[in-house]
């Protein structure tokens, strides 16, 4: 685990070096998977879907998503998005668009290659991090719209982060009903708080209300039940869940057993070894667990930083 975090560490420090000398728009230097599972670079194959439960918790997405008005929509600000940093979905060619190509490369071939077979709902992918702001929703965002430019995948982004949800500001959207709304029974249907945006294979739902029994909702039937659905409906989808940092939170924790791949954000200079390693204690040691070396870089040319993907060794 330690060598894993400083060879990923490392690797940012002379990509960093390196991008001083060279221009920004370089693509990165393929990351060192040698502690990548074989099966894990093999093309990539959808699985055959899973049989559906006799009692649909979903309604038929397509069906209720057009008799939503247009006012039900999220409607995201490229331009802002490109402005503070995050991948650029005009057709410009920015350096953190190749950097999130690289991520996304990785879980994909989890989610639906030869792995697929031993991970527990292996297209359901937590982002999260040891501590708060580390940039873990600037990730998971980045990571969602990446994915949602492939010809033939689609995204759900789900806030999870019940505490301190940051996907709607992060994407300069307003409030509205979302999860915890559903578990509590405020809303009818998991779809009543599932929201098209005007990026078309991208679906969120929001965090919606905090409530004071957050744990035992997250941990509850209905949350279970709900998260099987979403992994085994539609064999196209991944499922990213933006969830709380793990030290010290129990959310996070609950919601790490739903997942089949974890993505920790770290933050150089900040994270420390002893963090990490206490985090990843929390998570499911089957599940396939990754590290995006995260420092956004500020300025006025320049919204991108850098983020490498480095893969732990799973256990066997």
């Amino acid at each position: 685990m330690k060598n894993t975090i400083e060879k990923a560490l490392q690797k940012q420090k002379e990509a960093k070096a390196a991008s001083q000398n060279n221009s920004s728009t370089e693509k990165l230097e393929d990351a060192n998977h040698s502690n990548v599972p074989e099966e894990s670079k093999v093309s990539i194959d959808k699985p055959a879907p899973a049989e559906l439960p006799a009692e649909k918790i979903v309604a038929d997405e397509k069906e209720f998503i057009n008799k939503k008005s247009p006012l039900d929509e999220f409607v995201i600000d490229f331009a802002r998005l490109d402005k503070n940093g995050h991948i650029s979905l005009n057709g410009e060619r920015k350096q953190i668009n190749e950097e999130y190509r690289e991520i996304k490369r990785k879980l994909l071939a989890n989610a639906f290659g030869s792995l697929a077979k031993t991970l527990h709902n292996p297209n359901i992918i937590m982002v999260t991090s040891s501590r708060p702001s580390e940039g873990k929703t600037f990730t998971a965002t980045n990571l969602a719209m990446s994915i949602a430019s492939e010809q033939d995948k689609t995204v759900l982004l789900v806030d999870a982060d019940v505490l301190k949800p940051n996907v709607l500001n992060t994407l300069g959207l307003e409030r509205r009903k979302g999860l915890m709304e559903y578990l509590t029974g405020d809303v009818d249907d998991i779809s009543d708080v599932l929201y098209p945006t005007n990026i078309d294979k991208l679906k969120i739902i929001p965090a919606g209300k905090s409530h004071h029994l957050s744990t035992e909702l997250l941990a509850s039937q209905k949350m279970h039940d709900t998260v099987n659905e979403f992994a085994n409906r539609y064999p196209d989808r991944i499922v990213i869940f933006d969830t709380p940092p793990l030290i010290g939170i129990n959310e996070s924790a609950i919601l790490a057993n739903f997942a089949g791949q974890a993505v920790v954000v770290v933050e150089e200079g900040k994270a420390k070894i002893g963090d990490i390693k206490m985090s990843v204690e929390r998570l499911n040691p089957e599940m396939a667990i990754g590290f995006v070396v995260n420092k956004s870089v500020h300025n006025d040319t320049d919204g991108s930083g850098y983020y490498g993907y480095y893969y732990s060794e799973r256990s066997e």
